[in-house]
């Protein structure tokens, strides 16, 4: 399972009312190779499904990812961090042994 954060889920919701996105769209991450850790986090949103995904509904946002990443990513959290030092999107992954000081990478 995918989780989405309520401070996540208040982020797309405002990315939704100010027309950027339109309601048919959910967010799909990946775990791709790179980074200063290894492995680096990719979000986008999207609104086309793949053959190989794994979909989630959680806290009113569907959230979607293909099956390799899914292995690196299951039970982890997708949060949100505003203000002056906030991160904007970030990940709390427990699989993650270690990741970079910027948050962008981790390795398991």
């Amino acid at each position: 399972m995918l989780f989405v954060g309520d401070s996540a889920k208040n982020k797309i919701e405002e990315i939704r009312h100010t027309g950027e996105i339109g309601d048919g769209h959910f967010v799909r991450v990946s775990v791709t190779s790179g980074g200063c850790s290894g492995l680096t986090y990719q979000m986008e949103f999207d609104t086309e499904e793949r053959p190989d995904d794994q979909v989630f509904d959680d806290n009113g946002v569907r959230i979607v990812t293909d099956l390799k990443s899914f292995l690196y990513l299951c039970n982890t959290k997708l949060e949100f961090s505003g203000g002056l030092s906030g991160k904007g999107f970030y990940f709390d992954n427990p699989n993650a042994s270690r990741s970079c000081a910027c948050g962008e990478s981790f390795s398991l």
